[in-house]
């Protein structure tokens, strides 16, 4: 028969032992608060990334965008660029009408009805080289004569005795000079004082030299344009 002592020796390891088994059904059963944490830490963590990365692509496509019309404007300012600058090389060309400030001067005849002998129907090539050298060395910027523009190329002769400008015969008159320059007060004061009316005089010709007019025309040149010194570039995909 058991004793007392026994009996409570034998409650207490009970006790101890169901204890023990309590703590550790607890510890098993109780969730890893820790690793669960971390989990959820990492997930919030991968989904700011994924946030970041989706407004980093949006920001790359709005850059881009904004790239391809820099370059789409950039690309259009070229194309005015380069028209303007085929316009500037026509008008230095002379195959654009030009307008501004200039004079007209007018070359006719002296004779009157009571004269007699010879009659010249044209104005000699070497005085009006002499005319056009002056208006250039007065400021001339632009000139036609008889409606044909003077350029770089055109060249002014005696064929069979009539004078021509480029294949444009001068043998009537009156016929005019129009003349545009950047001052064109300077121009006429300048013509004024010089003597290559007198010039025109002894061949019996009479130039006349209008005051300054704000417009004046000066038709494009209609002539073939000769360009020189020039080859022919090889297609390099050949």
């Amino acid at each position: 028969m058991l004793t007392q002592k026994t009996i409570w020796h034998f409650t207490l390891v009970s006790l101890i032992i169901g204890f023990m088994l309590a703590v550790q059904f607890q510890t098993n059963n109780e969730p890893d608060v820790r690793d669960t944490r971390d989990i959820w830490e990492i997930r919030q963590d991968l989904k700011k990334e994924q946030e970041l990365h989706k407004q980093l692509l949006h920001e790359i496509r709005k850059y881009e965008e904004t790239l391809e019309k820099y370059e789409q404007q950039r690309s259009e300012n070229k194309g005015a660029i380069l028209r303007q600058t085929v316009e500037e090389l026509k008008k230095e060309a002379g195959l654009t009408e030009v307008v501004g400030e200039g004079v007209v001067l007018y070359v006719e005849q002296m004779y009157d009805e009571s004269y007699v002998g010879p009659v010249s129907d044209t104005v000699s090539a070497e005085l009006l080289r002499r005319l056009l050298n002056e208006l250039n060395m007065y400021g001339a910027q632009y000139v036609s004569i008889a409606d044909q523009r003077i350029v770089n190329t055109t060249v002014i002769r005696d064929i069979n005795g009539v004078t021509k400008v480029d294949s444009y015969p001068l043998r009537s008159f009156p016929f005019e000079m129009k003349v545009i320059a950047a001052d064109a007060e300077k121009l006429y004061n300048r013509l004024k004082a010089s003597t290559i009316a007198d010039d025109f005089a002894l061949e019996n010709l009479l130039l006349t030299i209008s005051e300054p007019q704000q417009r004046v025309v000066i038709p494009p040149y209609d002539g073939a344009v000769r360009v020189k010194q020039m080859e022919a570039v090889e297609d390099a995909r050949r």
